[in-house]
């Protein structure tokens, strides 16, 4: 076991999306397009070469639909997917895990979550230095804790952590929930409340920190903001969709992963690697990979 160990938790879905519309196509030698899962596999290679990068894990939205769309119909659903990117998703799943990395597989859950549990879990472990949680998405930036756990955004090379996130969002990690609670989530389709906008409720969390505290009647708000009045009155009037809006935004942290921390070691590819690289047209992709360390 390596000392000082980093921990880097992918996002998978983001990362196949990314690739889609960022990788150019390619067609498997039956005529699959197969174009997002070769960026997928380059990307991931990438971070394989990175230096300190050995134990990692990758999660993926194996269905869209999760949970969350029993609690709120308008939740986020597989429609609108494009069809060629959508049947690369299982493809996808195998390449990782013949890249030898773990692959979390969300059916109940999201992905998401599987890359909240990991987070907490394995940053709460003594060997570990640092987790990085590799997507841009704003969810996870509830988990992030000091510099121990922080989220990397790849493409843009940028780290933010617990000081990041108060400086992007204008409030601390824990109030991430209740910000996308009020002000609403279009890509997960979470509608917010009337009235709120982000500078509002930055100002008005950043004081009460959950908006289960913010009081009904403005006149006994500790904070100035402007409309608070309007703004007090639309809280009142949809708490109780506030607080479903909260759930939804909540991460689940108790998603079971069998893995332990030493199962995350890259140890290399696994033997089907090569067949899956003739497969899908890309066999150069096995020359260019890490060793392990």
């Amino acid at each position: 076991m390596v000392s000082a160990v980093q921990v880097h938790l992918v996002d998978g879905t983001y990362e196949l999306f990314r690739s889609y519309y960022g990788a150019p196509p390619a067609r498997a030698r039956d005529g699959r397009e197969v174009g997002a899962v070769r960026g997928l596999l380059a990307s991931l290679g990438s971070l394989l070469r990175e230096p300190g990068v050995t134990h990692v894990a990758c999660a993926f939205d194996t269905v869209i639909e999760s949970f969350r769309n029993e609690l709120f119909p308008g939740y986020k659903t597989g429609d609108g997917i494009d069809p060629l990117l959508w049947a690369q998703f299982p493809l996808a799943e195998r390449a990782v895990a013949a890249l030898g990395v773990v692959v979390w597989s969300m059916v109940e859950f999201e992905a998401d979550d599987a890359l909240a549990t990991g987070a907490l879990r394995f940053g709460a472990d003594a060997r570990v230095e640092r987790v990085w949680v590799c997507t841009p998405d704003k969810d996870l930036a509830q988990v992030v804790q000091g510099d121990r756990i922080v989220l990397f955004d790849r493409k843009k090379k940028l780290v933010i952590d617990e000081v990041g996130v108060q400086a992007k969002f204008g409030v601390a990690p824990a109030s991430i929930p209740d910000l996308l609670a009020l002000v609403g989530d279009e890509q997960d389709g979470i509608p917010g409340l009337p009235r709120w906008g982000g500078k509002s409720a930055a100002v008005v969390l950043s004081h009460y920190g959950h908006l289960e505290w913010i009081p009904d009647d403005a006149a006994q708000w500790q904070v100035k903001v402007r409309g608070a009045e309007a703004l007090a009155g639309s809280l009142a009037e949809h708490r109780e969709e506030a607080q479903l809006y909260k759930r939804l935004a909540t991460l689940r942290t108790d998603v079971p992963l069998s893995e332990s921390l030493d199962e995350l070691w890259w140890h290399g590819p696994r033997a089907e690697l090569d067949a899956l690289c003739i497969e899908i047209g890309y066999e150069s992709f096995v020359e260019r990979l890490a060793r392990p360390r």
